[in-house]
């Protein structure tokens, strides 16, 4: 059996995310379609508006057959980390194909940068350079990468792009990356046509207003009470105020940790208290990220030790998934975990962890469903 992977967040599912399925089919009408999907939290440390079983209903019902969790430990990190995580988990599986979205929509020009990234020491000069004149890493890193290529490569799908491609090359993984164009602008914080960013959704959701036209009618259901990260803000705020050494906690260093406590005593909401402490170097989605792994207790410790604990985590399939998953059982060297009951190393006490802390507000249901809950079977033809 033939596969092809993708990796996504469906934060929450729309009408672009059909539009990929679709277009996956068309190009791979034979090929069994696998998922790596962000579990409850996602790359810039958002809490994901739809629940991971939510989002694994939505993605069978709209053809994906296997549906494999990313781990908190990648899922709610840097670029970096996140491929890492991700790819690796799609190797391990034995996918011969990764497909993406991209806003250049090209897969030979993506390469070429990522090999520039990995190989070139003129490049690693240009950032270096950069860097010293005061500019931040991101910025140093598209400009040196323009200068040598010349192309620019600074919206999030592309430098994700390349954060897949890099990782294949590296791990000399056996996966072909195929770039599909984006029909929308990422950043737009805007609703446009039929189509548009999951930012500009949740900016619509967070302000009451109406979203029908940019995502399946079946995903409504699923956002009649959102749930963001600031509803959690209270929580942020006394960790932050009580801990007296938040340095331990993953993606907080020893320079911004006084700042965090003098930033969030007077700090009303978390849009509030971001605005307040972003910098050139301490960026949105990096604060985000601090905010959460302060949230969750998510020491750098534990992100030590979770990079290299990998298992595969099964969410849900279809038939054609299951049939895949137990051709491929005899080649997975990782741990195969389909719940709490099975999980004999405790590899999930990070994940439950994390549940615990958000059901204080999402309820125990959230909770109970988290340790009870089984795969999702999908049926043809149901």
């Amino acid at each position: 059996m033939k596969s092809v992977g993708i990796i996504c967040e469906y934060n929450p599912f729309h009408n672009g995310h059909l539009y990929h399925i679709k277009k996956l089919k068309e190009l791979f009408p034979n090929y069994v379609i696998v998922l790596v999907l962000s579990g409850n939290i996602t790359q810039r440390g958002e809490l994901s508006i739809l629940s991971k079983w939510e989002k694994t209903e939505i993605a069978l019902t709209f053809g994906i057959d296997l549906v494999i969790e990313l781990p908190f430990v990648f899922s709610s990190q840097s670029a970096d980390t996140f491929c890492f995580g991700a790819l690796k988990l799609l190797n391990s599986i034995g996918i011969e194909k990764l497909v993406f979205g991209s806003e250049i929509g090209n897969s030979e020009v993506l390469i070429k940068c990522a090999k520039t990234q990995l190989y070139s020491k003129e490049y690693q000069e240009k950032v270096q350079q950069y860097l010293k004149i005061g500019m931040n890493y991101p910025t140093s890193l598209a400009k040196a990468l323009e200068e040598e290529t010349g192309f620019s490569i600074s919206t999030p799908n592309d430098l994700l792009g390349l954060g897949y491609i890099k990782e294949i090359i590296k791990n000399n993984y056996p996966i072909e990356a195929i770039a599909i164009q984006r029909t929308n602008d990422y950043h737009s914080k805007e609703l446009t046509g039929t189509i548009s960013s999951a930012t500009s959704i949740r900016k619509r959701l967070k302000n009451k207003e109406s979203i029908e036209n940019t995502i399946p009618p079946i995903v409504l259901q699923y956002l009649e009470r959102p749930i963001f990260l600031e509803n959690y803000f209270p929580f942020i705020k006394y960790k932050i105020l009580s801990e007296e050494n938040l340095e331990k906690y993953e993606t907080v260093d020893d320079k911004v940790c006084n700042r965090l406590k003098d930033k969030i005593l007077n700090s009303e909401n978390l849009e509030d208290f971001l605005s307040k402490m972003k910098t050139k170097y301490y960026t949105y989605n990096r604060l985000m990220r601090m905010c959460t792994h302060i949230l969750f207790s998510f020491t750098k410790e534990e992100n030590k030790k979770g990079r290299n604990q990998f298992y595969l985590r099964i969410l849900g399939f279809s038939e054609v998934g299951r049939n895949y998953l137990n051709q491929k059982k005899k080649e997975i060297s990782v741990p195969i975990i389909t719940n709490y009951s099975n999980d004999s190393e405790n590899m999930l006490e990070l994940e439950i962890r994390i549940t615990k802390i958000l059901s204080l507000i999402k309820g125990n249901e959230f909770l109970e469903e988290e340790i009870k809950r089984k795969p999702i079977y999908k049926k043809e033809g149901v």
